[in-house]
């Protein structure tokens, strides 16, 4: 989890803004003019270069940066986040679907690039609201999840209240929009 350590708990007031559909707009009005950048955010830090000690990996959306979890889980593990700041997982609704989409697709290409082959072992996901030590949306693809230890089976485990794969949030997500 990148940087974490100087994250907050929980989710924050640097949520999508509901209006703007694409979460742009920094809480409080933070520098940035509405591109979603929040000053206090390690990760809106790290997305726009400005952690040097954060090598940033090759990225084929340009809205979307990945790099290394600084306390990795498994053999490989990767975080995806967006540019523009996003609370959480949580604060996502159905039209963020393709954003979710290009993120998976981002993490597989990652693990691809780095000789990681065997997609069917990989778990990709989100830490569920209060669980999350950075509020800052980011997809954490962890390869290969046969390998995990005992403390990331814990902190990554599936159908937990704390974790919910990729998979899991985009059945969320399309529900919400059949229903709306």
């Amino acid at each position: 989890m990148a940087g974490e350590e100087g994250g907050d708990s929980g989710s924050s007031a640097a949520e999508p803004s509901p209006d703007t559909g694409a979460g742009a707009g920094a809480a409080g009005g933070e520098a940035g003019g509405g591109s979603g950048y929040d000053t206090k955010c390690i990760f809106c830090r790290i997305t726009h270069g400005e952690e040097p000690g954060t090598e940033l990996l090759p990225c084929e959306h340009e809205d979307l940066v990945c790099f290394r979890d600084i306390r990795p889980g498994a053999p490989h593990h990767y975080l995806v986040v967006p540019k523009i700041h996003f609370g959480n997982c949580k604060t996502l609704k159905s039209e963020h679907i393709p954003l979710v989409e290009r993120m998976m697709t981002a993490g597989k290409s990652i693990l691809q690039r780095n000789k990681f082959t065997d997609l069917k072992d990989i778990r990709m996901g989100f830490h569920w609201p209060p669980f999350c030590s950075i509020a800052h949306l980011h997809l954490h693809v962890l390869a290969p999840a046969s390998q995990l230890g005992f403390l990331s089976r814990m902190v990554y485990r599936l159908n937990s209240y704390w974790f919910i794969t990729a998979e899991q949030l985009m059945e969320r997500l399309k529900a919400e929009s059949a229903t709306s």
